[in-house]
């Protein structure tokens, strides 16, 4: 086989949408296939953008075990089925722990303010006057749901890069050790200002979103990472439906910290068994690991050579230094991205708008809930499985036609064009081939969001609520899967940054626009104010519309995303 038949191969057998790749991968990628080096497992973290390749202490050796790597032991892939299936296990325990710790206190977050608000000082003048609670109230009930997001905005521009320095095994445990503690001081918590501030440090030290589909990439090939990616993705579905209800009922009988010292059981237990059954995946860490082990070995050896053993010195200390400035790099490349292409930051106003809806829905439904139907307790936790339905519903369609719709539109297009040529025969790929689905879930969303607050506003039967949540769930899932996987694909070597810029933006956007649902409701209630919603939805949505339609050449102005002719 032939250099340029190799990497027509590794580039088919590479799937369509990978969570796992970053810029250093992508890059290395590049550079080993003109070296003779196998694609699919030559990578290293030490590469930045193409420059500087030789700075790190005995590149030259690390370079040469990890073009070896393949039919190595140590070799993540080469690992037993078992053991390999048994770790999927233990990232979606994780997983679903992790969304059940986000979600469990969503239906309390009112009763919880409560109790920990000092009631007002009685009416100097004597009077027996009942004052509705004040709306600070109602604003912290809000944040002390949506902080979690905030927090997650953050711990993404630190997790990977570091899980790439030191590798996944140690910055695993670490979060999960410092998630541990957050959530215990979640459960201690006295005041409400407290309990903000642990829910954002704790949705800080998540690290199953960033590192899960990192560390099934580090052990599947490319066409057997399908079903343990879809067991890491339907396991926080799992825990974000029976969360809500399982502590409704828990609140009810024994109070909401039960609930929370309950999470803490559950995320220990998976951190226990981190400790001791995981095993580094990141190649490069392993490699790194052999390389310094051997490196000691010949210490004597490397002495008797002194100015050898100078220069690597000087080169390991600035190794060190290279190695904090790449972290550096690391959390400020997305920005330079996201900031760079006015395509992505109009994908990301779309995507973080409709992800914030589920939070807007979070922050409403238990009064709505109260107020209009008179539910409470495990009830009302079951009647937020509503909107996991949905959503449930809506990553299988995305599963079984989002490749098919790529295929079919790829292909129309080839047979539209002129015939091929000998030499190449592929159709040619666009990134806005994922975007249907996109579009019908961006100009669906405007109706479920206005029907959910009619629904609200008219007292219409409890079904018609289910049936609104499932809808927003639904084209929520529709607008964003789609969407992730075209900025995967149009972004290239950069796709980590822009997929992280992209998670940032919406990690804000749903820590500050449910914040309006209070206001808005208050003043023109649940059917105008939702409405406000649903106009602002109308007019995002065509931004879906027009990257299918032009994005092909509106890519070309950011270098970033720029197709090299």
């Amino acid at each position: 086989m032939t250099r340029s038949q190799r990497s027509s191969t590794l580039d088919s057998a590479r799937p369509l949408l990978s969570h796992h790749d970053t810029e250093d991968d992508l890059l290395w990628q590049q550079r080993s296939r003109y070296h003779g080096t196998d694609a699919a497992v030559a990578r290293a973290p030490h590469v930045n953008d193409g420059n500087n390749v030789g700075d790190d202490n005995d590149d030259d050796g690390l370079e040469d075990y990890i073009s070896h790597f393949d039919d190595d032991p140590d070799n993540p892939q080469n690992w037993p089925a078992s053991f390999k299936w048994s770790v999927v296990a233990l990232l979606a325990m994780t997983a679903f722990s992790v969304t059940f710790n986000c979600i469990s206190l969503v239906p309390l977050a009112p009763s919880i303010v409560r109790s920990l608000t000092p009631p007002p000082p009685p009416p100097s003048d004597g009077t027996d006057s009942s004052l509705p609670p004040p709306a600070n109230l109602k604003s912290a009930s809000v944040l002390l749901v949506t902080i979690w997001e905030l927090g997650e905005a953050a711990g993404p521009l630190l997790i990977a890069p570091l899980s790439e320095l030191f590798g996944r095994y140690p910055t695993l445990n670490i979060t999960n050790l410092l998630l541990i503690l957050f959530t215990i001081l979640t459960a201690t918590a006295t005041s409400v200002p407290t309990l903000i501030l642990s829910r954002c440090l704790t949705g800080m030290a998540v690290a199953s979103n960033v590192l899960n589909p990192a560390i099934v990439g580090d052990m599947f090939p490319s066409d057997q990472r399908g079903s343990a990616m879809s067991l890491i993705f339907i396991a926080p579905l799992i825990g974000g439906a029976v969360g809500p209800a399982i502590s409704s009922a828990v609140a009810e009988s024994v109070g909401w910290r039960k609930v929370v010292w309950g999470v803490v059981g559950l995320s220990t237990i998976c951190e226990i068994l981190f400790l001791c059954l995981f095993k580094e995946t990141y190649k490069v860490a392993i490699v790194r690991r052999r390389v310094m082990r051997e490196k000691h070995s010949r210490h004597r050896l490397a002495n008797a050579h002194v100015d050898m053993s100078t220069g690597n010195l000087k080169r390991g200390k600035k190794s060190k230094r290279e190695e904090w400035r790449k972290l550096r790099d690391s959390v400020l490349r997305p920005f330079l991205v996201v900031f760079g292409s006015g395509l992505l930051m109009a994908l990301s106003l779309l995507g973080s708008v409709t992800f914030s809806y589920f939070y807007v829905v979070s922050v409403t439904l238990p009064e709505i809930l109260e107020d209009k139907y008179g539910l409470s307790g495990a009830v009302k936790g079951l009647c937020f499985m509503g909107f996991t339905v949905g959503s449930f519903l809506a990553v299988l369609t995305c599963n079984a036609f989002l490749d098919r719709i790529y295929i079919a539109l790829r292909d129309r297009d080839a047979a539209l064009t002129q015939p091929c040529s000998p030499d190449d025969c592929r159709p040619k790929e666009k990134p806005e081939y994922r975007l249907p689905l996109t579009i019908l879930g961006a100009f669906s969303m405007p109706f479920a969001i206005t029907f959910y607050g009619w629904v609200a506003q008219l007292s219409l039967p409890l079904p018609f609520l289910l049936i609104a949540c499932g809808l927003i769930g639904a084209n929520t899932m529709m607008t964003l899967i789609p969407l992730m996987a075209y900025v995967v694909d149009a972004f290239g070597l950069f796709s980590a940054s822009a997929m992280t810029g992209v998670i940032v933006s919406r990690c804000l956007m749903g820590t500050f626009l449910p914040l309006a649902a209070a206001p808005l409701v208050d003043s023109f209630g649940y059917g105008w104010g939702f409405m406000v919603f649903g106009v602002m939805s109308g007019a995002l949505a065509p931004i879906s519309v027009v990257v299918f339609r032009y994005g092909e050449r509106w890519r070309q102005f950011c270098k970033y995303s720029r197709v090299e002719q």
